[in-house]
């Protein structure tokens, strides 16, 4: 071998090192730290433990680059028969995505404001299309990217403890992870009623709407999950009994009226319009305490969100959750670019003086032009699932 060769070779090995130590050194920058998302085996299931107890677990890229794999290793592993994902702390399952990692990346202009939601989406369509029983114990606050890691499997189970909201026209944002999809299934105007006022959801009613599939009271679910990880070779009927069984034993819940049961004629009637423009004059003509209380509460919020929200939720009615999820990630980059995001972020989380300045200020400014650039395709960029 020539010298002129093996030094030609020795400059591609170190080249193609070098190559290795950048990209390990960019995904360190968002790796997981230790501890923060525990993925084990016990019984017959593979056990995903969010661990972030004092960020009430809320959800990061590193977090998702640990989970997305695993899922796959699960789904094949013949030893596998299901999967369990739950949170501790006693607070939160999960209340949402590191919104402010999100925050600091969309401003610097780093790829994470990009990578964030493309691979949480991903997550979230896995989830989606499991093949195995996916059981979700949402015992606590389930917010934003929590939502989007329990609602589209087989199984979700709410406690006393659980607090649902999809908050985030309140910050510029919009109901992502697939809200789209789900919140537009759920009966009547329910789904566009909680999208658009990010109204809460607690303990058993987050069953009674729909969103959770069973409620099991908070100090049962660790016997729960040990006769879920018991089972011998359980098909997803079986998983459905002891969940239905656990359900069935919880009459304090069964006897309470839905939160919102005396309100869903007006909720279906006020929020049946064709714009958000036309719920407001709907709520404004009503003129009843409850109509009165939402109109406060919408007045609130970023003009541009309501409209993208009661676009994207009108749209995914009728899509497929992979083409919803491809149309929120063209929205949240669109919510990247934008100002109302940022301003939103400030208002509620950083100065948590809840006096968003937005832009544009009104409904009647934002045009519909304007909001056709938001779900504009991305091209090359858009989301492939």
């Amino acid at each position: 071998m020539s010298l002129g060769l093996l030094e030609s070779q020795l400059r591609l090995k170190v080249f193609g090192r070098l190559q290795v130590i950048r990209q390990h050194l960019r995904m360190t920058n968002h790796t997981v730290k230790d501890g923060e998302c525990l993925l084990t085996k016990a019984g017959c299931a593979g056990v995903i433990t969010l661990n972030r107890p004092k960020a009430l677990n809320a959800l990061n890229l590193g977090m998702i680059r640990l989970i997305y794999p695993q899922l796959g290793l699960w789904e094949e592993d013949p030893e596998t028969y299901l999967v369990i994902i739950k949170g501790v702390g006693g607070k939160a399952f999960c209340a949402g995505g590191d919104i402010r990692a999100v925050t600091d990346a969309g401003k610097a202009g780093d790829r994470l404001a990009q990578d964030f939601f493309r691979e949480e989406y991903i997550l979230n369509n896995a989830i989606g299309t499991y093949k195995k029983p996916y059981v979700a114990l949402i015992d606590g606050i389930t917010m934003g990217g929590g939502v989007g890691l329990s609602v589209h499997g087989h199984f979700r189970v709410a406690s006393e403890n659980t607090l649902f909201a999809m908050p985030e026209t309140a910050i510029g944002l919009f109901p992502d992870v697939g809200g789209g999809y789900f919140l537009p299934r759920l009966p009547g105007k329910l789904g566009l009623y909680l999208a658009l006022t990010g109204f809460r959801l607690k303990g058993s009613d987050v069953q009674k709407a729909g969103i959770a599939t069973h409620f099991v009271e908070s100090e049962k679910i660790p016997s729960l999950e040990q006769d879920l990880v018991a089972m011998k070779c359980p098909s997803k009927e079986n998983v459905a009994d002891v969940l239905d069984s656990y359900h069935n034993k919880s009459y304090a819940a069964q006897d309470k009226p839905f939160v919102l049961a005396e309100h869903l004629d007006k909720i279906n009637s006020l929020f049946s319009a064709s714009s958000v423009e036309a719920i407001i004059e709907n709520l404004r003509c009503d003129g009843s305490s409850f109509a009165l209380k939402q109109l406060q509460t919408l007045s609130t919020m970023s003009p541009t969100s309501l409209k993208i929200t009661f676009r994207q939720l009108k749209e995914g009615s009728s899509m497929s959750l992979q083409e919803v999820l491809t149309m929120e990630y063209r929205l949240s980059q669109a919510c990247m670019k934008g100002y109302d995001f940022y301003e939103g972020v400030r208002a509620v989380l950083i100065d948590k003086n809840q006096n968003a300045k937005w832009n544009p200020e009104l409904l009647e400014e934002v045009t519909d032009d304007y909001i056709d650039s938001y779900f504009t395709s991305l091209g090359n960029s858009d989301l492939k699932l």
